[in-house]
């Protein structure tokens, strides 16, 4: 009975998405799920699915559509990355991806809270959710923190440090639990080498324009300025294509016609947030097991 009111839950919240971008002129889009090259990133694995690739995610086909003359689109649809499997990850799961253009990452955090604020007001009538006996106010005003005052107020050494010391990733994961507790918070302004489709924030390369919102401490959406020089694109696929290769990992092509494109794209912002999260969230449940038809080991 539980998961079958969270897949109640789940329809009312994909109906909200739908009806939200619908009224704020976003055009629905449907791109190949299966794709000649994923977006070479170290620590995202694709499944191979024949002599193509499963998407981890619909971002180079979409901003391709951007670069084509399509100023507002989003999309839901399945992502597949490979040895995902936890209490928040399946191998097979949801996204939600936006685009906006003329837009930077601060327009697009503004949006990110219009949407979850209105989606929660149509699925759960109301302005505060209750997870995992945490009270979250959705009402506002939202938080927002830098990842360098995130680790000067939570972590025990600097960003610098753990940076310097390979242990970025490892610092974050304690960090996380304590953001957004009482109320969303969006945190921004990542590292550089943290951000390899973000574009640089001008006045200071060492920070990319991306950022990460997090209700509970739970990781919902990674949003970012869309970087648009296919120079500086193609440098950064060339270090993270040598990463794979030096650790063993599985060498993708590099996607050519990702990067022929984006020289036309406008200034733009862009967003991915995990769909079955936010109804994790929303439905009070502690793993994504609770609101999927199916998990890997039930088929």
């Amino acid at each position: 009975m539980k998961r079958k009111n969270n897949l109640v839950l789940r329809a009312g919240i994909i109906q909200a998405v739908r009806m939200f971008f619908a009224g704020h002129d976003y055009l629905e889009v449907e791109t190949p799920v299966r794709i000649p090259a994923p977006a070479p990133e170290a620590n995202v694995d694709a499944i191979e699915s024949e002599d193509l690739f499963l998407h981890t995610s619909p971002e180079l086909c979409m901003k391709r559509l951007l670069a084509a003359g399509y100023p507002r689109i989003f999309q839901i649809c399945r992502c597949f990355r490979q040895n995902e499997r936890g209490s928040r990850h399946i191998p097979e799961f949801t996204m939600l991806e936006w685009y906006r253009a003329d837009s930077d990452y601060f327009g697009m955090m503004e949006e990110t809270e219009d949407l979850i604020k209105d989606v929660a007001l149509k699925s759960v009538s109301g302005n505060s959710i209750n997870y995992l006996g945490s009270r979250i106010d959705l009402a506002g005003p939202w938080e927002r923190m830098t990842v360098a005052e995130a680790f000067d107020k939570y972590a025990s050494i600097s960003v610098d440090k753990a940076l310097s010391e390979n242990r970025f990733d490892e610092t974050m994961a304690e960090i996380e639990p304590a953001l957004g507790q009482s109320a969303p918070l969006f945190l921004y302004d990542y590292p550089a080498s943290c951000g390899a489709l973000a574009k640089l924030k001008t006045g200071e390369s060492s920070v990319a324009e991306r950022f990460e919102l997090y209700i509970s401490g739970v990781e919902l959406c990674n949003g970012f300025t869309e970087l648009t020089d296919p120079e500086e694109q193609r440098a950064r696929f060339e270090k993270e294509l040598a990463f794979r290769k030096n650790t063993g990992k599985k060498e993708y092509p590099m996607p050519e016609k990702f990067l022929e494109s984006i020289s036309q794209m406008p200034g733009a912002s862009g967003n991915a947030l995990g769909l079955d999260r936010l109804i994790m969230l929303f439905a009070n449940a502690e793993r994504i097991d609770d609101v999927v038809a199916f998990t890997p080991e039930e088929l």
